[in-house]
């Protein structure tokens, strides 16, 4: 199977990366900067079939700026270079500001031109993506992008504001991981970019936080919306998950609420789990997926992928809660009670078998 080599790996967009690849191709990271091993890196590159120079520095000094993606640009181009066996195809995540007058648009210029010049030395293709303002789960506030910074402050009760308003165009960080992976053509990936003012953006992740603040789905018919919903969940798990649900009983039995939605597609289905037993063990990159036990006992599992960092939901059906999958996080749930567990799932995606978005990952 082809592989494709990244730098930047444990980075935004490099985390999103791994994830479009994930089980799709396989992929070889190396680093850059001060652990950087020519030998090391060649060998990564070496008989891949794309390389993806992500890794950039964009906050610090106007030095660190300048020198950092000159730096990187220049190891990635020495570790090519020394390859026997060169990708076809490599491609450079630049930006939108690249050669723009500023120290960051200067720094991205000067770095494509490094990489053009050790691929046309090489003999290979060179993509030069030019991304826009990208956003999407586990962002970090006050670096990456003003969206992650919407977010965690709406996730913490606060009302963020704005200073100066603007029109941005917009990118899913999944969308700019499969136009750096090739799922998605160049040409194809400008009606990816959504153009909003900062204002508009505000008020739709208010929205959204009001919404899911209830435990309601918000209006996510739209690609944009259910991707800036994604965005805005990732800020709120685990310390708001699960989510508390009502129950009424009386004499005749119980009776509770699973979800209200506001708009879009769903799909409702049930299950029975016998003692002992999980289901799961997958992760979703946009799906939204939540699970509500109805009877019996519980535990529900989640790992954000590639990391370590793991939380466990125990729940019954005589407390009932509502448990969202966050993207990007593989999960399970097991029966750990003596009796058949039932549990209720709903998803935003009428199930389509030929793009399933559930990628076997065990937790």
């Amino acid at each position: 199977m082809s592989e494709v080599a990244l730098t930047g790996a444990n980075g935004f967009v490099g985390w999103h990366t791994r994830a479009a690849l994930y089980g799709v191709q396989p992929s070889r990271t190396f680093s850059l900067g001060d652990g950087f091993h020519v030998d090391t890196a060649s060998s990564a590159i070496n008989g891949a079939h794309r390389l993806v120079h992500i890794a950039g520095v964009n906050r610090g000094t106007d030095e660190e700026v300048r020198e950092g993606n000159l730096l990187f640009a220049k190891q990635v181009a020495e570790a090519l270079t020394r390859s026997e066996n060169p990708p076809p195809t490599v491609v450079f995540a630049n930006s939108t500001q690249s050669g723009n007058g500023s120290v960051y648009g200067e720094a991205k210029r000067k770095a494509s031109d490094i990489l053009r010049g050790a691929t046309e030395k090489a003999g290979v293709q060179f993509e030069d993506v030019l991304l826009p303002n990208l956003f999407g789960e586990h962002g970090r506030p006050f670096y990456n992008a003003v969206t992650a910074t919407f977010s965690h402050l709406l996730s913490q009760g606060e009302a963020p504001t704005v200073e100066h308003d603007k029109e941005l165009c917009l990118l899913h960080v999944q969308d700019a991981a499969d136009i750096l992976v090739g799922a998605v053509t160049p040409g194809e990936s400008e009606s990816l970019h959504v153009r909003e003012s900062v204002t508009g953006l505000l008020k739709r992740l208010t929205a959204i936080a009001k919404a899911y603040g209830r435990g309601d789905i918000p209006d996510i018919r739209s690609k944009f919306d259910r991707d800036l919903f994604n965005t805005y969940r990732s800020y709120t798990f685990p310390q708001q998950a699960p989510l508390s649900l009502q129950r009424h009983a009386d004499a005749r039995g119980s009776f509770f609420e699973i979800l209200r939605t506001h708009g879009g597609t769903g799909q409702s289905s049930f299950s029975t789990t016998e003692p002992g037993i999980s289901r799961g063990d997958h992760f979703h990159r946009r799906k939204i997926e939540r699970f509500t036990v109805l009877a019996g006992t519980a535990t529900i599992s989640l790992r954000k992928m590639f990391t370590n960092e793991a939380h466990e939901f125990r729940v019954t059906g005589e407390s009932p809660v509502a448990v969202d999958m966050p993207t990007m996080w593989t999960h399970k749930i097991t029966n750990t009670g003596n009796d058949t567990l039932y549990t209720s799932f709903w998803t935003n995606e009428i199930y389509d078998p030929s793009a399933p978005d559930t990628i076997p990952e065990p937790v």
